[in-house]
């Protein structure tokens, strides 16, 4: 399983301490350093039928910087796709990926149910 973060920021601490407690094991990959890639990406919204805005992270800094709520209007999914895999600051934020199952953003109720209720 695959948590993907950003270690300066407060959910993904959450997150991070959630999984820690639970002993849950993970491989951390942080996002700044070692962004998902654009095949990654595509990857992730064909397997798990995910649409490709929910990837975004529209509270981000950045997001706001480069005016991506009207920007993304105009673009296709590609050009989404290519957008996400430029910056990984981009991207919404904890991701868990497994074989069968992703969570993006944390929700301590509905990673519990997911998590631990396997």
């Amino acid at each position: 399983m695959y948590f993907i973060n950003y270690n300066k920021c407060s959910t993904c601490m959450r997150a991070k301490k959630f999984l820690d407690d639970n002993n849950i094991e993970y491989i951390d990959r942080q996002i700044k350093e070692n962004n998902l890639t654009y095949d990654e990406i595509k990857e992730i919204i064909s397997k798990y039928n995910i649409p490709i805005k929910k990837l975004f992270n529209t509270s981000g800094i950045l997001y706001r910087e480069m005016d991506l709520k009207n920007k993304l209007l105009n673009m296709n999914e590609d050009e989404m796709i290519k957008l996400l895999s430029s910056d990984g600051m981009l991207l919404k934020r904890p991701i868990i990926i497994s074989d069968n199952n992703i969570l993006i953003g944390f929700k301590e109720s509905k990673w519990k149910e997911e998590l631990l209720n396997k």
